[in-house]
């Protein structure tokens, strides 16, 4: 403790000795620049430029809070960024740098006039870059548009090293819904670990805060279950399209638990409950309703939906689901387990309410809360649950009526594995097509007329991967649509426009290309 006080101590005497520093340093004449002329992406809240910029170069350092948990780790990925960004190496709180004449300072205040705990301010001056946030996802929030600001070549014809002006001013910003998602199935075609990072990578530079993994259905089981190894032995060995499947072991998911945390990203695992369970009970029997309307459990390789069932009646299939979610909710930090819920056409109505209420108490008692799409909310179930809506609106009307909160993930607007237009290569188009302007040009506030702003806790992209095996045809089906979905999330209505949002997207070309992200150019976008 005495360390951490002694360090900051230092930090502010180096920062006050700076700013001394810089009323005697002649003011350099940088190019016109203009922050109002930016692509920033997801639009800030508020943007107000001044004429001048912030010359980063190697004469740069970073400083950072080092008493508030995570800042430090902040500045440390900003400067990996940039690394891999230009070419810049950026020193984070090295205070000995006589060299250093100009310094980016991400600071942890308590009195931003916003009020999200993602919130951020953003100054940028002639010799100086402030960030001030009241936590470090705040924080990190605010480094994503510092990256985006800046530019791709540097002015080198000022001095002899070589500068990357970023447009001076300040930016007040906090995103419009605390809940911004993507969701990726896993389970239909199985991903690599690597696969799964990079596209938390990329969801990171948009501000998403949620990463929903469907890690269970008729075709896959996906996560390790050390108390029933069956699951993955058998159940894991398969996909759509007859590819070998394969799944993560608990030290792969814990990783990417870790991995998408240090991105200030949730990881929600889901279990898709009573129906998509034809793996489960391929891999124990007992699992399987056999005096109902469920098929026999058999490899499937096809992507059919709603012949599979459990047993709901049967004490056996709790005491299974009891250890599954208490090993996958030991593993998992998020206070929330997805239990599904959809499609359960082989389950009668009166034995999938029952199951879902007998589920709930299980989750609960493993200290989590259940989100499930929109038929769970035909159950007696606790106003803590959360409601994913993928299709029937009035059951989230009667979820609001319960008490609890909606997820919009409407699939005629939101699924990222419909196709883009009649002559998409991949997709499919069960909820219509989903050009990249109509993704975009809808308000998550007014899509269903009778539920209050209070009422959605956020919106999340589900992404199905009954026609992608692999990372490069997932980027092709979620971007660019998944970053106006970012937009969507992040900035209020008033500031979404699509004319404006194409102009600023075509500035993130060079980003996807220089990323390896294989997107869509779709014709609707005056790409370069």
């Amino acid at each position: 403790m005495k360390n951490n006080f002694l360090k900051t101590v230092a930090l502010f005497l180096v920062i006050i000795a700076f700013a001394a520093c810089e009323e005697k340093k002649e003011i350099i004449n940088y190019p016109q620049t203009d922050l109002a002329i930016n692509t920033i992406i997801p639009k800030p809240l508020k943007v107000i430029p001044t004429n001048s910029g912030f010359g980063l170069d190697s004469s740069t350092v970073i400083y950072t809070n080092q008493t508030a948990k995570g800042f430090e780790n902040v500045g440390k990925y900003l400067a990996e960024k940039i690394k891999h960004q230009i070419n810049l190496d950026i020193p984070v709180n090295t205070s000995t740098e006589e060299s250093a004449t100009r310094m980016i300072f991400i600071n942890q205040t308590d009195s931003l006039p916003l009020t999200s705990p993602e919130a951020y301010e953003l100054y940028i001056k002639n010799d100086s870059i402030i960030l001030n946030a009241k936590n470090a996802a705040g924080a990190f929030r605010g480094i994503q548009t510092l990256r985006q600001l800046i530019p791709e070549k540097s002015n080198d014809t000022l001095s002899s090293k070589p500068m990357w002006v970023i447009p001076s001013g300040k930016i007040l910003d906090e995103p419009n819904f605390s809940y911004r998602g993507a969701m990726l199935d896993v389970a239909r075609h199985f991903f690599t670990v690597d696969e799964v990072k990079k596209y938390i990578d990329l969801l990171a530079y948009y501000k998403f805060n949620k990463f929903h993994m469907h890690l269970t259905d008729d075709q896959g089981w996906r996560i390790e279950i050390k108390s029933w190894p069956k699951l993955t032995e058998i159940g894991g060995a398969s996909e759509v399209g007859g590819g070998e499947g394969g799944f993560y072991t608990q030290e792969d998911f814990k990783a990417l638990v870790a991995y998408a945390a240090d991105r200030h990203i949730e990881i929600i695992p889901e279990v898709d409950l009573p129906g998509h369970t034809n793996a489960a009970s391929l891999s124990y029997p007992f699992l399987h309703d056999a005096n109902g309307r469920a098929k026999t459990p058999r490899v499937r390789t096809d992507m059919l939906v709603g012949y599979s069932s459990f047993d709901v009646r049967k004490d056996t299939v709790y005491t299974f689901l009891d250890d599954v979610i208490g090993e996958i909710a030991a593993i998992s930090p998020s206070k929330y387990f997805h239990i599904g819920g959809d499609e359960t056409f082989a389950t009668t109505k009166k034995d999938y309410l029952y199951f879902v209420e007998r589920v709930e108490t299980i989750v609960e008692k493993h200290g989590k809360n259940i989100i499930g799409w929109n038929e769970i909310s035909q159950a007696n179930i606790s106003p803590n649950s959360v409601h994913q809506l993928w299709k029937e609106v009035h059951h989230s009307l009667e979820a609001v009526k319960n008490g609890s909160k909606i997820i919009l993930s409407p699939g005629k607007k939101m699924y990222l594995d419909m196709k883009y237009d009649n002559d998409t290569k991949l997709g499919l188009t069960w909820a219509g097509l989903i050009p990249v302007d109509s993704a975009y040009q809808w308000n998550p506030e007014t899509y269903i007329e009778e539920l209050d702003k209070e009422d959605i806790l956020g919106i999340e992209a589900p992404l199905w991967s009954e026609t992608i095996s692999n990372l490069e045809e997932l980027e092709y089906l979620a971007f660019p649509r998944v970053i106006g979905y970012s937009e969507l999330g992040w900035s209020v209505q008033k500031n979404r426009n699509w004319e404006d949002y194409t102009k600023r997207l075509v500035g993130h070309q060079s980003f996807l290309e220089k990323e390896k992200v294989n997107y869509y150019p779709s014709a609707k976008i005056p790409w370069n």
